[in-house]
């Protein structure tokens, strides 16, 4: 696929002044764009309502957190408003859910380049493609679920510090730190304060969590330590074990919803009758969600035997981080792992659309935001290597939009 004369300059120039980090050099997009059939969107939304229905079940929950720790096991009220879900489109084979991340990174940053690149590639000409929502739009959606989250939590008008939480260094230097900069300032206008924090700046005085001497009562957590273990995420723990902070996403959400390990109970029936999975939700999940095994001492030799069938993925891992290489993964690997409590999922690998820019081939995939069952928000990235998603330049975020 050609890239029209001068198209990626004049869009990196105008996602930079609707307020992204410097393209290319900060924060890769790829100047194309990926077109969803809307009947494969109208799929996805009823298998994210059954995901939801058969991981809201309390038998599943009980499962979940048996054997987690004590601080997962907390039930908890909070829906993470910017849920993702990550889907492979194979070319010709069904969709298929790849992960589940509670702490879907990129809901702001895709929403300007889907609203962006349909206005500067001049999409609005094309009858076939759904005009994306435009930012004031979008921004009021996000800010309408944030005040909803509130309210069922709170049973009141959103009130106190809204606080968006990550580390120190990722919020002076990490890829997203635009992105909360502008939710910030999106809870801002809406008339509530809102302030960006790490977990040493805050503190719990036993009856209230206080970050510059101001209470706290909501929290947006980008921290990536999903069981809160850390020292300095100790007045977190005492806030949230109070009650009186709304906190998602959290240890409860990730334990019964993001865990890589749960991706074997939707992959496969063995714990149906336990989990309380219905028969027909099982024919959706084993459609869409690719078999996966967690790596136990037994299934060693069957998961060594099949290796180049399967993805290896750390279960607490992220942003990639972790993933193994199925050529130098082995018996002797596998047992290791396993002596040593590194916990790894076998996942069987599921190809991905393709893409040309200039003559470079391009591996694509599909991320799905919803919120109670409901889509509100899609995107892309696009990788310059089959094996693994990259985002650097040459590959990035893809404008994604779907058809009418």
């Amino acid at each position: 696929m050609k890239i029209k004369p001068n198209l990626a300059e004049r869009l990196y120039g105008a996602l930079q002044t609707a307020g992204m980090p410097e393209a290319q050099a900060e924060f890769s997009v790829v100047p194309l764009h990926q077109v969803i059939p809307s009947a494969t969107l109208a799929e996805m939304a009823r298998f994210i309502r059954v995901f939801d229905r058969v991981t809201a079940r309390e038998a599943w929950r009980a499962a979940a957190s048996r054997n987690a720790p004590a601080i997962a096991q907390l039930r908890r009220p909070e829906v993470c408003f910017f849920s993702a879900w990550d889907f492979h489109l194979p070319p010709m084979a069904p969709w298929q859910l790849i992960e589940f991340n509670d702490n879907g990174s990129g809901f702001m940053l895709a929403a300007i380049i889907n609203a962006v690149y349909y206005e500067v590639a001049g999409l609005r000409h094309e009858k076939q493609i759904a005009p994306p929502a435009s930012s004031p739009a979008f921004n009021k959606h996000i800010g309408d679920l944030v005040e909803q989250e509130a309210r069922a939590f709170s049973g009141k008008h959103p009130w106190g510090l809204f606080l968006i939480l990550d580390q120190a260094e990722l919020l002076h230097h990490g890829r997203f730190r635009r992105e909360l900069e502008l939710l910030r300032d999106l809870l801002r206008r809406r008339g509530w304060q809102a302030e960006l924090g790490f977990p040493a700046a805050i503190h719990w005085d036993g009856q209230r969590l206080l970050f510059e001497k101001q209470e706290v009562s909501f929290i947006v957590n980008r921290s990536t330590d999903f069981f809160w273990q850390s020292d300095e995420l100790s007045d977190l723990r005492k806030a949230y074990e109070s009650g009186q902070v709304y906190v998602a996403p959290n240890p409860f959400t990730y334990t019964t919803r993001s865990d890589k390990r749960l991706l074997e109970w939707l992959s496969l029936s063995h714990w149906d009758k336990d989990l309380g999975i219905e028969c027909d939700e099982r024919d959706i999940l084993s459609a869409h969600v690719p078999e996966t095994h967690l790596v136990r001492a037994e299934d060693v030799d069957l998961l060594a035997r099949r290796k180049s069938d399967f993805v290896f993925k750390p279960l607490h891992g992220f942003a990639g981080r972790g993933l193994l290489d199925n050529a130098t993964v082995g018996r002797t690997r596998l047992r290791r792992l396993v002596k040593h409590g590194e916990g790894y999922v076998a996942q069987r690998w599921v190809a991905k659309a393709r893409i040309e820019v200039g003559g470079t081939p391009l591996w694509t995939d599909l991320r799905v935001w919803a919120y109670q069952g409901e889509i509100f928000h899609i995107s892309g990235r696009a990788s310059p290597r089959v094996d693994r998603l990259e985002l650097a330049a040459g590959g990035g975020w893809l404008p994604t939009y779907a058809s009418l």
